[in-house]
């Protein structure tokens, strides 16, 4: 069973369609990026399958419980599917370690010493076990991201979902938050990754989905998709991609 599954998803914000109809399935252990040009629909897929967004109409089923009509509070399933955003969304007022701690004590109810020993893990695994005492003004963009995904992974979510997880970086602090996921990818977390990074979406996921106006246009493995698109849309976008970074 798939661990997420989407059928005839829509999501409007008043006369504007953004989701037209998603259909879309992640299995355990699965690396999925999401490319595809702005206004496409992307984050806003992935802000419906968090809860964060709540669709017009469809399916979301999680672990085969339809999750978009449920009963279940937002922030129960937020716990399984870890979300980490573009711009950080650090609490200001706490430091690294804090930020890692909060959400354990008060949405999952652990002690606060037993939090502290999860989040220094997790913290270790991203490289910034050294900066627990900083507050989020005294460290880069990119060490905010890393605490950032370390704060996912400290509730020890099933998935993790990123946003755009570099585009408010400057381009020499994107390779370490990008080596970070490299290697949660290997870990075998199940992942879906919004990003404009077509090197790592080709290097790092096991199949990559391309959006245009509001629905999947293509998705198929990233061999096939940056070398063989089948769609024209798809051609369009990555030869419009290329020649820029070119």
């Amino acid at each position: 069973m798939a661990v997420v599954e989407i059928k005839g998803l829509i999501k409007n914000f008043g006369d504007n369609k953004i989701l037209k109809g998603i259909d879309f399935a992640i299995e355990k252990g699965e690396v999925v990026c999401i490319i595809g040009a702005s206004g496409s629909g992307k984050s806003t897929l992935l802000r419906c399958i968090n809860l964060l967004e709540i669709p017009t109409g469809g399916h979301i089923f999680f672990h085969g419980e339809d999750i978009a009509g449920a009963k279940t509070p937002p922030t129960l399933l937020r716990t399984k599917m870890g979300m980490v955003f573009q711009q950080f969304n650090l609490f200001n007022n706490l430091s690294v370690l804090g930020n890692c701690v909060v959400g354990q004590v008060k949405v999952l109810g652990r002690k606060k010493t037993d939090a502290e020993v999860i989040a220094m893990q997790y913290l270790e695994k991203v490289g910034m076990d050294q900066y627990i005492n900083a507050k989020p003004h005294q460290i880069s963009g990119g060490q905010k991201q890393r605490v950032a995904i370390a704060r996912a992974l400290s509730m020890e979510p099933e998935a993790l979902l990123f946003d755009e997880p570099t585009s408010a970086l400057d381009p020499e602090m994107v390779g370490e938050v990008l080596k970070v996921i490299r290697d949660l990818a290997e870990s075998g977390l199940t992942m879906i990754i919004v990003t404009h990074e077509m090197d790592f979406a080709r290097e790092v996921s096991n199949r990559v989905v391309f959006m245009a106006d509001g629905v999947i246009a293509e998705e198929d493995t990233p061999d096939n998709i940056f070398g063989n698109p089948k769609n024209e849309k798809t051609r369009a976008f990555l030869t419009r991609i290329l020649n820029r970074e070119n």
